[in-house]
């Protein structure tokens, strides 16, 4: 099977992430909540992948110029802010939005809240951006 127009963008932010959530793994021991710092190296690498598929994927997506925005937006935020919003639970200890990989940590209300933010609103993108690619499949 030959990979027909493939957003090459795409692909190398995923592999931009896979390199970071790897780094991410060197950092667990000096994390207040390993437990998180381990979901957060491994939520890099499946984020990662991800967006090597989207990207290598692209060529089968009936999009318009405003879709293709909206779903690669959708899907670099939703990505990179899943890696960061884990690394920051890690570093800080909160638990609020993560109370099994942060049981018995928890951490200010404004850290709380930032985390919360930022894994609310980059459910909503990845959703976002799922539903516009199940419909560019058409």
């Amino acid at each position: 099977m030959e990979i027909t127009n493939p957003d090459t963008f795409l692909v190398r932010a995923g592999f931009v992430l896979f390199l970071l959530a790897l780094l991410t793994g060197f950092f667990i021991p000096v994390l207040l909540n390993k437990k998180m710092g381990l979901a957060a190296h491994v939520t890099g690498i499946m984020n990662a992948l991800v967006l090597i598929a989207l990207g290598l994927a692209w060529g089968l997506l009936t999009v318009s110029s405003l879709q293709a925005n909206l779903i690669r937006g959708a899907f670099l935020y939703g990505t990179y802010a899943n890696w960061v919003a884990s690394c920051l639970a890690a570093a800080w200890g909160t638990s609020r939005r993560t109370p099994l990989a942060g049981a018995g940590y928890s951490a200010a209300p404004w850290k709380e809240a930032v985390v919360e933010v930022l894994l609310v609103s980059l459910g909503l993108a990845m959703l976002a951006g799922g539903g516009l690619v199940v419909y560019a499949l058409r």
